[in-house]
């Protein structure tokens, strides 16, 4: 059957139809995106111009914040300016674009953590071969497969999308384009695309985090013997890593591992990955981490010296 679209505008309902509730989340909201920037910009800027660039922690610390930047830059400016707008609109093609580019973005960050929970296995577990187990060329080549794996996943679900007919209602209940809402206003028997949906992101979200858990359940094996200072300095340099993860993962397991139907929390649910992971990402990694927090003062004193010279 040809594709029949009639649709070339779909209206967005948003967060809220409150127009005070609207104000404080456009408060709120602009407030994080500039805290998502400048904390991950900190990050990329004080691993960069230091010598952490040369440890594989690092490396794949800098990628997952320039992933956050580009990720929530997807979503959070429209957002934002839908939240003054009176009448929240986009345009067919731009939510195609946004929906593409949205699954891109978030999974590279899935797939960057969990190269990153390989890292740290391979840190704790296989110390003596840590170098050469993590190369600098591994590095290269563990991030080409995130960015490979972030655009197979994309290129399916626009695909899934993009060849269905739009023929009547265009009220899209949600505050960016994603499957679900989408498969929702289709006017044809979305039985079978939700559950190609279901077996690409679910699967996705699914097998990466039980990989994420069993890692580290290895590294908890594994150190059972060390000396308490041991495990201590172990588990630390873990831990920024895990609460990263569950900020990531569980909301996104929760809207994407069942079958393909849509709740009003949803929407509450997605600005945990999309907003609120990629802004308490750069905290949770420099609070909680001695070397960050040594890289940025050299790295911001040393500028800040070179400009009073």
């Amino acid at each position: 059957m040809e594709k029949s679209n009639n649709v070339t505008i779909f209206i967005l309902l948003g967060l809220s139809q409150n127009k005070n509730i609207e104000l404080i989340c456009f408060v709120l909201f602009l407030l994080c995106y500039i805290a998502i920037w400048l904390g991950n910009l900190l990050i990329m800027i004080s691993i960069t111009c230091s010598q952490l660039i040369d440890q594989p922690m690092y490396f794949f610390l800098n990628y997952l914040s320039l992933s956050d930047l580009c990720y929530t830059s997807t979503v959070t400016p429209k957002l934002i300016t839908d939240l003054l707008a009176e009448r929240k609109t986009i345009s067919y093609r731009n939510c195609m674009t946004q929906l593409f580019t949205t699954h891109f973005f978030g999974g590279i960050e899935i797939f960057i953590l969990t190269g990153m929970a390989y890292d740290r296995y391979v840190a704790i577990c296989k110390p003596l071969h840590y170098t050469v187990i993590m190369s600098r060329q591994r590095c290269n080549i563990i991030i080409t497969a995130c960015c490979t794996g972030g655009f197979l996943h994309s290129v399916s679900q626009f695909l899934l999308t993009v060849f269905l007919p739009f023929c009547g209602p265009n009220e899209l209940d949600h505050y960016f384009c994603d499957v679900y809402p989408l498969l929702k206003l289709a006017c044809s028997n979305t039985r079978l695309t939700g559950l190609l949906v279901i077996a690409n992101s679910g699967l996705i979200a699914l097998v990466t985090f039980v990989v994420l858990m069993l890692s580290y359940f290895f590294i908890l094996y594994s150190i059972r013997g060390y000396s308490v200072e041991s495990r201590r300095k172990a588990l630390s340099t873990c831990s920024s890593h895990i609460t990263v993860v569950v900020l990531f993962f569980a909301p996104a397991l929760f809207i994407y591992i069942r079958p393909a139907t849509t709740f009003p929390e949803d929407k509450v649910f997605a600005l945990f990955y999309t907003i609120i992971a990629p802004m308490f990402n750069p905290l949770i990694y420099t609070l909680r981490n001695v070397e960050m927090k040594n890289a940025m003062r050299k790295v911001w004193c040393r500028h800040t010296l070179s400009e009073g010279k």
